[in-house]
């Protein structure tokens, strides 16, 4: 296939973005799937691999494909749509975009509380609080990694109950709490650190969209204060009032 046209006027890296563009629209590569290296695409479109760098780079500032040192570059999966409003489920979410979400445990801890954590807690400083690291998908796609809070007296054993059920809202109605809110939300743009880019599957460098936000219950008590950083190429955030 031959995209060589010097009376085009247009560009042969933009050309060969498009053109893959075109072939992920129709289908050829699915989300997940690994595209051909940078030499068979170069002879593919009869250009050289300075172009097709370009082209894939192009590509990966328009969120559709992503580069994973030593291995090659995969195609990105749709952005999700992910609206911000009173009731955020991240389960309710994803399935409504006709993917399945899934929960996993990072890492289960309790540590006592900062003066800042107690405050959205309403605790004592000091008081004793389960963390919970966690890391969440749409389908196979790494969407976010989240760090909670809770109180580990009224919430004993939330570790080990989040591991069995891999969601937070199944995990607070293990404890009898059948509907909570969103009390408060702030969104803030970061870098992803090492650790989140490797488990994000994200490149170094990379922006991360970071949400603070704090569940409340019905009487308006804090439930958990939380802090999860969404790949910021993999959703698109609506903010609902």
């Amino acid at each position: 296939m031959s995209i060589e046209d010097a009376g085009s006027g247009v560009a042969l890296w933009r050309r060969v973005a498009d053109g893959i563009e075109r072939e992920i629209a129709e289908g050829r590569f699915p989300a997940g799937t690994r595209l051909p290296g940078e030499t068979e695409i170069a002879e593919s479109y009869r250009v050289n691999r300075h172009t097709v760098r370009r082209a894939l780079a192009t590509l990966a500032e328009r969120g559709l494909v992503r580069a994973e040192r030593g291995s090659g570059t995969y195609v990105e999966a749709p952005r999700l749509s992910y609206p911000l409003r009173s009731r955020t489920r991240f389960s309710e979410i994803v399935g409504a975009g006709g993917r399945e979400p899934r929960g996993q445990l990072i890492a289960a801890t309790e540590e006592p509380a900062t003066r800042e954590l107690a405050r959205a807690l309403g605790l004592k400083t000091g008081a004793p609080l389960a963390r919970i690291e966690a890391l969440r998908f749409a389908d196979k796609t790494p969407i976010c990694v989240s760090t909670s809070f809770l109180s580990a007296e009224r919430f004993p054993e939330a570790g080990r109950i989040f591991a069995a059920v891999r969601s937070m809202t199944a995990l607070l109605a293990h404890y009898g709490i059948r509907d909570y809110r969103r009390g408060s939300t702030r969104i803030t743009a970061a870098i992803a650190d090492a650790s989140d880019a490797a488990r994000l599957d994200l490149a170094l460098g990379r922006p991360v969209l970071v949400v603070d936000s704090t569940d409340i219950d019905a009487d308006g008590t804090p439930l958990v204060s939380k802090r999860s950083r969404f790949a910021a190429e993999r959703v698109t955030f609506e903010v609902e009032g």
